[in-house]
């Protein structure tokens, strides 16, 4: 049966994540981290695409971005896939694939929906125990997001400048937004949208996507569809 294709709109938010095969590591060193980034930056400058948040794990990656047309997220991630493996199986002398199959990406509201996204994103090390703050982590994009440090990759989405009038205004409140420890609840949901690549975001948002593209963007609902009633003939 021929996969369908990704949930795709221009100007509507990814989060997205890519992992190392079988779980594996896919970065060694800090040398292939700024590799990785570097490649990032020039693929999505070349395809106008907007990273908004990052964290380089171990053996993962997670990116937020935003495109300006279709099919441009699959591009950056085909075209930054070839480049960083070649670079990989060249430096380490390796061979065969580095990632686990396709990369999983899911639609994202915006306002509190991709605010959320920004925060599991770069909390990522802080869950897994790597660092006791996330600023000491150098390969996300909190610093950008919460500390105001020049950062070449990363671009605002407009949820993040509404938080304040200007970079000081906003870095404070984002900085107070992800410190505040998201519920359980939202890790989990923001986990089970990404992993059955769902549109994350209010049931207004996910009518609209479904009608924009005339395909299901959620989970079939539970039960029978409802029978259509016959039309009341005695009121005719």
């Amino acid at each position: 049966m021929p996969r369908q294709p990704r949930l795709d709109l221009p100007y509507i938010p990814q989060h997205i994540v890519q992992r190392g095969n079988d779980r594996q590591p896919c970065f060694f060193t800090d040398i292939d981290r700024i590799r990785y980034l570097d490649e990032l930056r020039e693929i999505t400058l070349h395809e106008h695409c907007v990273v908004h948040a990052y964290v380089l794990m171990t053996n993962h990656v997670h990116l937020l971005m935003t495109p300006t047309d279709s099919g441009q997220i699959a591009r950056v991630m085909q075209a930054l896939g070839r480049r960083y493996v070649r670079y990989v199986n060249d430096r380490y002398r390796r061979t065969g694939t580095l990632w686990e199959g396709r990369y999983k990406s899911c639609l994202v509201d915006n306002d509190s929906y991709i605010l959320r996204c920004y925060r599991y994103i770069e909390l990522n090390p802080l869950r897994a125990r790597m660092v006791a703050m996330p600023q000491n982590y150098s390969w996300s994009s909190f610093t950008y997001n919460a500390l105001g440090a020049p950062n070449l990759l990363v671009r605002p989405h407009p949820s993040y400048l509404s938080l304040g009038a200007d970079a000081t205004e906003r870095c404070d409140a984002y900085r107070t937004f992800v410190m505040h420890a998201a519920p359980s609840e939202e890790l989990e949901d923001i986990r089970r949208h990404l992993q059955s690549q769902h549109v994350y975001g209010s049931e207004r948002f996910r009518a609209a996507i479904e009608a924009q593209l005339g395909r299901r963007a959620g989970p079939a609902r539970i039960g029978r569809p409802r029978k259509s009633r016959l039309p009341d003939e005695s009121a005719t």
